[in-house]
């Protein structure tokens, strides 16, 4: 199966959204750390949960969206909605490991680790009201 040039371009909007929304994170937890060191750290902990939470979300979308692609080219309605099912399961379950790691493993920190993991939804959400003010 041939990557469709559409699932190479909103993987890497979404991956640039991401990437922007870890950044603006990051910049949160140090204007926290400024405020309140002793409460709110940011060292290697965060920055390391932060791309491990990058991966996993942006993984995750590009996963999701190969799974479409494969999808929409079945003709057996069953057998296409049964390979969704089966890619959301474990994506779900790809994100649920990713977050026992984060929480067991101490080098990353846990709500830098998961904050990523809802970035693209809220970018993908901010694109459609966005393009809904625009008439588009």
């Amino acid at each position: 199966m041939k990557l469709q040039d559409a699932v190479k371009k909103e993987t890497g909007i979404i991956a640039l959204g991401t990437g922007i929304g870890v950044i603006i994170m990051f910049l949160v937890f140090f204007c926290l750390h400024m405020a309140f060191p002793n409460w709110a750290p940011f060292d290697i902990t965060v920055i390391l949960g932060g791309i491990g939470g990058f991966l996993v979300a942006v993984g995750n979308f590009f996963w999701m969206a190969v799974t479409v692609q494969k999808v929409a080219s079945m003709e057996d309605e069953k057998a296409a909605r049964s390979a969704m099912g089966v890619s959301y399961r474990y994506r779900t379950l790809l994100q649920l490991l990713w977050v026992i790691l984060a929480i067991v493993i101490p080098v990353f920190n846990l709500v830098a680790g998961i904050v990523p993991l809802f970035i693209p939804s809220l970018f993908i959400k901010l694109r459609g009201i966005i393009s809904a003010g625009k008439g588009g």
